[in-house]
């Protein structure tokens, strides 16, 4: 078992990471009932893709002898209607400006972002945009 979750009440669930007993809050999005206090379920969904891919680059940049510390990712979400579902994910990868990267070392950290695992198990209906922003 990876997680136990305990829904609070209030459209509100605390989920409990087994292994290292790390607890996630989330609430129901304030345009769907909710409070907004806290992640939604959706708003992890676009956490999770973005944490992926810079995660799975650091990875393969760490076997290259490259070092991603700085790196920033900023992700947004895009809710679309009937049924409702996460419709657009924009996601802006930042490269600290010292990085000074060879663009052949630039296209497989590319490629490998773009290959992550959350991408591969996300429906091809989400439209996902990335923007790798070598500063």
């Amino acid at each position: 078992m990876t997680a136990t979750i305990l829904y609070e009440g209030n459209l509100r669930c605390n989920a409990r990471h087994l292994q290292s007993n790390s607890v996630i809050e989330t609430d129901a999005p304030t345009d769907n009932r909710g409070k907004g206090e806290r992640f939604s379920p959706t708003d992890l969904v676009c956490t999770a893709l973005a944490t992926c891919m810079i995660t799975t680059m650091a990875m393969k940049a760490t076997d290259m002898g490259i070092e991603l510390k700085d790196t920033t990712v900023d992700v947004k979400k895009n809710m679309a209607g009937d049924p409702r579902r996460i419709g657009k994910i924009d996601v802006v990868i930042i490269f600290p400006a010292t990085l000074g990267l060879e663009e052949k070392d630039k296209i497989i950290l590319q490629r490998t972002g773009d290959n992550c695992p959350v991408i591969k198990s996300l429906h091809t209906d989400v439209e996902i945009n990335t923007t790798y922003n070598w500063q």
